[in-house]
């Protein structure tokens, strides 16, 4: 299915978001991005970006560079700080073909959103409903399967797991699971 924005450009059909406009940087229009990965590569590397504000629509990247955790960046025909911070909040995506291509045991946070979570003993301990970064470490956000068995018994209602080799078995993307060392009662 072709989909078109309101300007008739047609919209990539595998957009993926990776981050959303922060602020303004600067008084030049530059844009403050928050990344939704740490080393934004995606970001960095593609000079077509799409944002959602006012609606869906394309820009041309001319400079992007990280700035502390933030990718700050010079869009094309946006050269006044009013402009640029009018866009604050608005997501920003890249088509999905555009990622770089990444090693057997890297994972885009796309790609672990709403996979299974399952534990060594074979308990379903719910679905990845998010995906967030403490700094050293990214961490999966689990929303609890709906039964009683998989809810704690503390009432909580997600999963904190560090996504790391000590509790992350194996991402397996074709069966829509993740194994991990965790208990029910963690």
């Amino acid at each position: 299915m072709t989909v078109k924005n309101a300007s008739g450009v047609q919209v990539p059909d595998d957009l993926a978001q990776v981050g959303f406009v922060y602020g303004a940087y600067g008084v030049a229009g530059w844009v403050r991005i928050r990344p939704f990965s740490e080393d934004a590569d995606a970001l960095l590397r593609v000079k077509t970006w799409w944002l959602d504000k006012p609606g869906v629509h394309d820009v041309d990247v001319k400079h992007s560079k990280m700035h502390g955790g933030d990718v700050v960046a010079q869009i094309i025909g946006i050269t006044d700080r009013n402009v640029a911070e009018a866009l604050k909040g608005a997501a920003v995506s890249i088509p999905r073909s555009r990622f770089p291509v990444l090693s057997d045991d890297e994972f885009y946070w796309a790609d672990l959103i709403g996979l299974e979570v399952e534990n060594l003993q074979g308990e379903h301990l719910g679905t990845v409903s998010d995906m967030m970064s403490n700094g050293p470490q990214s961490i999966l956000r689990i929303t609890p399967a709906a039964t009683a068995e998989a809810v704690p018994e503390d009432g909580a209602q997600e999963r904190l797991i560090p996504f790391v080799d000590a509790y992350v078995i194996k991402v397996d993307k074709a069966a829509k699971k993740i194994i991990v060392d965790w208990g029910l009662d963690y």
